[in-house]
């Protein structure tokens, strides 16, 4: 499956975190529980799974017919084994999981809970999708998604309810009009969608990023992405990836992206600082293969050592192989980077190969370090 169709999913799996919001009464009036879930989603993003694990034993005992059990189970599912393969031992538990939560919000309650019960489905399929979308399985996609697609239409019922949904409203409102316009294949299917407006998703968004408790995360993930993808304002950017780092510092994820938006933004010292961090040699072999390309950017960009890097970029490119789609990206910079070596070699072949390489996998062919 092309990545063109993950945004849309993104947007549904972010309704997962406004559950905050939509809990059952019970829960919004007992405080402790509040601030025990709001404590549970900084361990699971802070890869505090051991912490996170407790959260989930206390849910689960007082809420145990709750799907809100359910949906917390999968996001440590889905976090811990990041990236979460198809071939991933933890598929089945994620899924079942996740499924159970569809199961338990579609039963019928009474009508002051639609809104919690709307969402805790929502963020179920949201979640399912993003997964079934990130590993390319197709057939799992479309049905789900032609099926999620009327819940979508009734969370808008409830923007002015839940204060969290600003995220939702930003994220909805910027990319209806930004996607088709850096896709232009789009637009003639984009027109049964509601118009939105670019300038006031970037408002709610940030004002996410801003005050918003549980949402700072995901605003400051998701503009960080806009500001690089869309906007091409990599400065931008990194203040976003920075104030997510520092949030969730044991993140690997979140701590590479910031050393990309450190390296698109030539601040090749800070992001040497980075790399060469204790925590950098964390043994999770996918952020190792990206902290291999980064190092060949390095190696290229800042020392000007085109045999080093040439080494790092191949030993990137052989280890991100192993994670399929989700290796895709970062591949594509290290076959900029490899084209770039060759040409300086006045090697017109392999310029041309690793180019195309590159522009076949790239998402966004702008973001390639070139300059």
């Amino acid at each position: 499956m092309k990545k063109s169709f993950k945004i849309l999913l993104q947007c549904v799996f972010i309704i997962f975190l406004l559950k905050i919001n939509a809990l059952n009464a019970q829960i919004l009036r007992d405080t402790a529980n509040l601030n025990l879930i709001k404590k549970g989603i900084d361990y699971v993003y802070n890869f505090q799974f051991d912490n996170a694990r407790e959260v989930y034993n206390k849910l689960n005992q007082s809420y145990s017919g709750h799907p809100i059990v359910h949906l917390f189970k999968g996001m440590m599912t889905y976090w811990e084994n990041y990236p979460l393969l198809t071939s991933s031992p933890e598929r089945v538990t994620f899924e079942n999981e996740l499924r159970r939560c569809i199961e338990l919000s579609e039963k019928k309650h009474d009508h002051s809970d639609d809104a919690e019960y709307l969402l805790t489905d929502l963020c179920g399929r949201g979640l399912l999708l993003l997964f079934y979308a990130d590993n390319d399985l197709s057939m799992e996609v479309i049905p789900l998604a032609t099926n999620t697609y009327p819940y979508i239409r009734r969370a808008f019922n409830y923007p002015a309810t839940y204060s969290d949904f600003y995220f939702f409203t930003g994220l909805y409102n910027y990319y209806r009009e930004a996607y088709p316009e850096a896709h232009p294949v789009y637009k003639t299917l984009i027109f049964i969608f509601p118009k939105g407006n670019k300038v006031k998703g970037l408002k709610e968004l940030q004002r996410g990023a801003q005050s918003s408790i549980v949402l700072k995360a995901e605003s400051a993930s998701f503009l960080s992405g806009i500001c690089i993808s869309f906007e091409n304002n990599y400065q931008l950017a990194s203040s976003y990836s920075r104030s997510l780092h520092e949030l969730y510092p044991a993140n690997l994820q979140y701590m590479a992206e910031y050393i990309k938006n450190l390296l698109l933004i030539k601040r090749y010292n800070e992001a040497e600082s980075l790399i060469l961090s204790p925590l950098s040699k964390a043994n999770n072999s996918y952020f190792q293969a990206q902290i291999s390309i980064f190092n060949g950017i390095l190696q290229e960009k800042k020392y000007h050592n085109s045999e080093q890097a040439q080494k790092y970029y191949n030993k990137g490119v052989r280890d991100i192989s192993l994670f399929g789609e989700y290796g895709n990206e970062f591949a594509a910079y290290a076959y900029f980077g490899l084209s770039r070596l060759y040409e300086a070699r006045t090697d017109k072949r392999y310029k041309k190969t690793y180019r195309k390489k590159a522009l076949d996998l790239a998402n966004y062919k702008k973001i390639n370090f070139d300059d």
